[in-house]
């Protein structure tokens, strides 16, 4: 009788050890998706603006994959290039609605994954409008993070808690002023902030507090999940690929021909350039190496369009861009007006075809 009123009481315990501090960051959680993912977050799916529904008869599905100045970095979601797209394309036949999948640092590395994470979406075309978190860092090792596999609980259930997000972008900004200890790609100004020891207290009550949900995430991985964060995609041979720009036009080549293979449509976007002599050279010259690889590969597919915005507009104006990269409301409603047509052409080609 002891030995099994013994064994309840820590099965008790490990229950109340274990469960109950989950409960509590569950709901601290869902608290985070409420209070910011209409700001400068996303929602529970993982993805930025409101969580789309199901598909309605004819309606045709745009997903955009990207960066941060895909997922807007800076402003509001509804200031996003991703939903101005969307409202721009209000009232168009067939009905466009647009994902926002981009996130903060992603570049072409992780458009498969995101592809396969949001495959129930039923997308009918993939946008993509990255080449900065390529561009920045060594052409030979490109940019590798997926932030949503490195959730175990995203990979199991497609929920991304945000909650250590939350804690850690308001410790940084009480420390530094913006987040660049959370977002290592992000690029800001050079002003330094001091932090008093009350903001420096509660920076640290913040970091542990996104510890403590970092680390019971990486427990339920331990426990339920033995897949690593993020396999390599399936390689695609044949790319043709060159040069110093090789590698990312080999990704984005991966990425293609998996979109092809998913028979989604497919619009390659090169960004604005950017400043200075020696970086807009290599963004040219980055974005060359892709043009000539689509041109080679998929120049006779009618599923597969290419636009350079390039030139689209100066990111020294500070009424388009706040950081010379990251656009405001006005850039970002510039690049959707640009891209409106497109879509739509290609929107109304598919519905077409389907008939």
């Amino acid at each position: 009788m002891r030995v099994g009123r013994r064994a309840a009481f820590v099965c008790a315990a490990i229950a109340v050890g274990v469960f109950v501090p989950l409960a509590i960051l569950l709901g601290l959680d869902v608290y985070a998706h409420h209070r910011f993912e209409r700001g400068v977050l996303v929602n529970v799916w993982g993805y930025r603006g409101p969580t789309i529904g199901r598909k309605a008869p004819g309606e045709y599905r745009v997903a955009v994959l990207g960066g941060s100045s895909a997922f807007g970095f800076g402003v509001g979601w509804d200031e996003s290039m991703p939903a101005l797209l969307e409202k721009k394309l209000a009232g168009s036949t067939p009905r466009v609605r647009v994902v926002n999948l981009a996130y903060n640092g992603e570049g072409a590395y992780s458009f498969p994954f995101t592809m396969d994470d949001y495959a129930y979406l039923r997308y009918d075309m993939v946008l993509m409008y990255e080449g900065y978190n390529d561009l920045l860092g060594d052409p030979a090792t490109p940019q590798r993070q997926v932030f949503r596999r490195e959730s175990p609980i995203f990979r199991l259930t497609g929920y991304l808690p945000i909650f250590p997000i939350v804690a850690r972008e308001k410790a940084s900004v009480l420390l530094y002023g913006d987040t660049r200890a959370v977002y290592a790609n992000a690029h800001h100004t050079s002003v330094v902030f001091t932090p008093g020891l009350a903001a420096k207290t509660t920076a640290e009550i913040l970091t542990s507090a996104a510890a403590i949900g970092e680390s019971l995430d990486r427990e339920v991985g331990r426990t339920l999940s033995p897949a690593a964060t993020n396999p390599a995609p399936t390689a695609v041979d044949g790319s043709g690929c060159d040069g110093v720009w090789a590698p990312y036009c080999r990704l984005m080549f991966t990425a293609v021909s998996k979109a092809r293979g998913m028979r989604k449509d497919v619009l390659i976007v090169t960004q604005p350039y950017l400043l200075g002599d020696r970086i807009r050279a290599a963004h040219e010259a980055q974005q060359k190496t892709l043009e000539t690889m689509l041109a080679r590969k998929f120049g006779g597919d009618p599923g597969v369009r290419y636009v350079n915005l390039g030139n689209a507009l100066d990111v020294s104006d500070p009424e388009m861009s706040f950081d010379r990269m990251h656009l405001t409301y006005r850039g970002n409603d510039r690049i959707a007006g640009d891209l409106r047509r497109p879509v739509q052409e290609m929107a109304e080609k598919s519905q077409g075809g389907r008939k």
